[in-house]
């Protein structure tokens, strides 16, 4: 048997961290098991779908490296179409087989009935079902119908969860409901059993919320006398907080399509959404796709939430770009640059030179514009505890032969200004922290920083001799 997986979302908006990691869980069950992934659209919801929603997936899937084997792009003509606005008749055919059975029957209900209905009973009364041949007849004249399936009584419906263990239902709970609408367009619960059997989907793995449609489902399969797939159900990502994670969360960055904007790598994505709500062997958590692919095991589906660390994706995404080629991390960087009204006009080599000084700290590439504004744009202004320090005994004459130094030299680039450091160490017989402290809060207005020659050749002599001049003015005061 091939395994044959499915992630199958609706256009109705944009891919976003939770149906990434569906379909991330099965891409990886099937390359695990050497069988086919497969991206289907679910469309049917009409109102709500949205303008490149369906590009959307598509494009961030394929930017993860989450590489699908079929789907609108990738077409195997046993199986298309692969929207199921495409397959309307193909539902059609089945509902009309159900009815021919006696598995399912016409509802004639009004909006305004139903809901008078929900009033008084938990499920719908099986009014058009148990009504008599006049009284059908009668309702045979509203014309419009929808499609109902019909529940078998005192049925459990118990599967073997891949996540969860042995879980069951009783067809009790459920009530007879639409397979069909109005419109003729199907419902979720059949046109999923539809498409899962005709495409051949062995194992359906996909994130809690969907566990109730499952004796839905299974009632279909039964009825149709369909052999039914290898339910799997994920549990919830949650928030640190333990609340769940909503997309419209505004403390968490929720679209695929954000983080990409932001100067985040795909492979760290990839990496950091793989080890939410599954866990690998040993101690490392950095793991490049292949080593994934060959650890997964769905054993180690989590069975308690999966919690998403805003700081563990900081720290896996900086572990990433500190891997990164220079060249790589200018061209992660470059389309912000290119925003900024004073960074877009520098130099290629100056702007290589920022990134450098940069890039083992960057955690996106983004960044890289709040990197910049805090040393290069900000106001200078020093903060008591660095103006506590630099007011000690020999820093006001350590800075003042230091801009000396600065001022005589032609060619301001780090290596000069790393030597002018070490020759007013000599002179004023200061080092260590009493050297390199004061000289870093005197340009930066910061205890701490980046490599400090580098960053004083990008601030420029006249920035940086303007700055000397008035720490040694506030220190003379």
């Amino acid at each position: 048997m091939t395994v044959r997986v499915r992630y199958a979302p609706s256009p109705t908006g944009f891919l976003h961290i939770g149906n990434a990691r569906t379909a991330l869980f099965n891409y990886l069950f099937a390359k695990k098991y050497g069988g086919d992934f497969i991206v289907r659209i679910e469309n049917t919801d009409i109102e709500r779908n949205v303008e490149n929603g369906e590009i959307s997936q598509l494009e961030h899937l394929k930017w993860l490296g989450i590489d699908y084997d079929e789907s609108i792009d990738k077409v195997n003509p046993k199986y298309a179409p692969y929207r199921q606005l495409e397959r309307l008749d193909l539902y059609r055919k089945y509902a009309d087989i159900l009815l021919e059975k006696g598995l399912a029957y016409k509802c004639y209900c009004t909006e305004e009935e139903l809901e008078k209905e929900r009033e008084g009973f938990s499920h719908y009364s099986r009014r058009c079902l148990k009504a008599s041949t006049d009284e059908l007849k009668e309702l045979e004249k509203r014309g419009e119908y929808t499609i109902r399936f019909k529940v078998p009584e005192n049925v459990t419906y118990e599967f073997n969860d891949m996540v969860k263990g042995k879980v069951s239902f009783s067809s009790d709970d459920i009530g007879d409901w639409v397979i069909i609408k109005r419109n003729g367009i199907p419902t979720y619960n059949f046109a999923v059993v539809v498409d899962d059997h005709l495409m051949e989907i062995t194992h359906v793995l996909r994130g809690e919320e969907h566990i109730t449609n499952t004796p839905k489902q299974m009632g279909i399969y039964d009825a149709l006398d369909w052999e039914v797939p290898v339910f799997g159900h994920m549990t919830l990502i949650v928030k640190e907080n333990g609340k769940k994670l909503s997309k419209r969360d505004p403390d968490i960055i929720a679209f695929i399509s954000q983080y990409k904007e932001l100067g985040y790598l795909p492979e760290a994505l990839f990496n950091f959404i793989s080890l939410l709500g599954w866990s690998p062997t040993g101690e490392e958590e950095i793991l490049s796709k292949d080593e994934i692919i060959e650890m997964f095991d769905e054993k180690r589906l989590s069975k308690s939430p999966a919690t998403f660390d805003k700081n563990k994706l900081t720290y896996i995404n900086n572990r990433y770009i500190k891997a990164l080629p220079l060249e790589k991390m200018v061209a992660l960087c470059k389309t912000h640059i290119e925003k900024h009204e004073v960074l877009k006009h520098q130099s290629n080599e100056w702007i290589e030179k920022l990134v450098s000084l940069f890039h083992d700290r960057m955690s996106y590439g983004a960044e890289i514009i709040d990197l910049y504004h805090d040393f290069f744009e900000k106001e200078f202004m020093i903060d008591n505890e660095e103006l506590d320090f630099i007011k000690q005994d020999g820093v006001k004459t350590t800075l003042e032969v230091w801009k000396t130094k600065l001022q005589s030299l032609s060619d301001f680039n780090a290596d000069n200004i790393k030597n002018a450091i070490k020759q007013t160490g000599k002179e004023t017989k200061a080092k260590g922290k009493m050297l390199f402290m004061p000289c870093r809060i005197a340009t930066t207005a910061q205890m701490h920083g980046p490599d400090l020659p580098k960053v004083i050749e990008l601030l420029g002599k006249e920035v940086v001799i303007k700055r000397l001049e008035k720490t040694i003015e506030i220190l003379a005061a």
